[in-house]
């Protein structure tokens, strides 16, 4: 078992944030890197993922964003049916209508699956990628740096990871799993619908994955918008209902 959210006196903690024990019974692989622009083009030839200003957010190794949580359970389906696997998502009209998370082929983690892959180390639970301090490490992380300010109002002084907007996947220190970007470059789309749960006390939740419906989805991880103790820790839960330009995903699928 491990613990996701945050305890209550944690520096930038958010009220969302709440603390519950999870089980997870199943082994997962989960991709290494964040899905990027020419692997989700081969699914949907025509995306764009859209400029800041001068700056393309559309190079070939960078992070595929500007797109919908239903064009990347989309992107999912299109993946395992290219595998011979069986779909986790049923789609009608490009929207998603239901989910079989038993089948065997790609979807976005569930959010706990995303923080276990997160924040696991030989220590116990991290708090940031870099560690339990809220400076980053040199070469940490892609977050709103010195780098990103003519695009950005509010950066990590004194920090420079030499990219104003997003990265190559893979340019910064991946976590103990060999994971990278959980942290930085952008943040990610994941399968739940958008809760806040509040559990009995010593309640241990066995492989759960969300709400049942909802407006919004869950997203997990801070991207190179993101400068404050409260966006960079592992622990931040953020939601959205509309793509946006500092926002992708990452797949997983049952390994058994």
């Amino acid at each position: 078992t491990f613990r996701i959210g945050a305890p209550r006196r944690e520096q930038g903690r958010q009220a969302n944030e709440v603390e519950r024990t999870i089980k997870l019974s199943r082994p997962y692989y989960i991709s290494t890197h964040e899905v990027t622009n020419t692997e989700f083009k081969r699914f949907l030839p025509g995306h764009s993922s859209g400029r800041v200003g001068d700056q393309s957010l559309d190079q070939s190794s960078h992070p595929v964003v500007n797109l919908s949580w239903d064009q990347a359970a989309g992107f999912c389906n299109w993946l395992s049916s290219r595998e011979g696997l069986d779909p986790v998502y049923e789609l009608a009209d490009s929207v998603v209508v239901s989910a079989n998370l038993e089948a065997n082929g790609y979807r976005l983690p569930t959010e706990v699956e995303w923080a276990y892959a997160a924040r696991f180390s030989d220590q116990g639970m991290m708090r940031y990628t870099w560690g339990d301090e809220a400076e980053p490490k040199m070469d940490s992380a892609n977050i709103a740096d010195e780098s990103a300010i003519k695009f950005i109002a509010r950066i990590f002084r004194g920090y420079n990871d030499r990219f104003s907007l997003t990265s190559p996947v893979g340019s910064f220190t991946p976590n103990q799993l060999g994971l990278f970007d959980m942290s930085g470059n952008v943040a990610e789309w994941v399968h739940d619908f958008y809760e806040v749960k509040v559990v009995a006390p010593g309640k241990v939740e066995i492989d759960p994955s969300g709400a049942t419906g909802g407006r919004y989805h869950v997203v997990r991880g801070s991207g190179w918008k993101h400068a404050s103790v409260t966006e960079l820790r592992l622990s931040f839960r953020d939601y959205s209902d509309q793509p946006r330009n500092d926002l992708g995903f990452r797949v997983v699928k049952w390994a058994n």
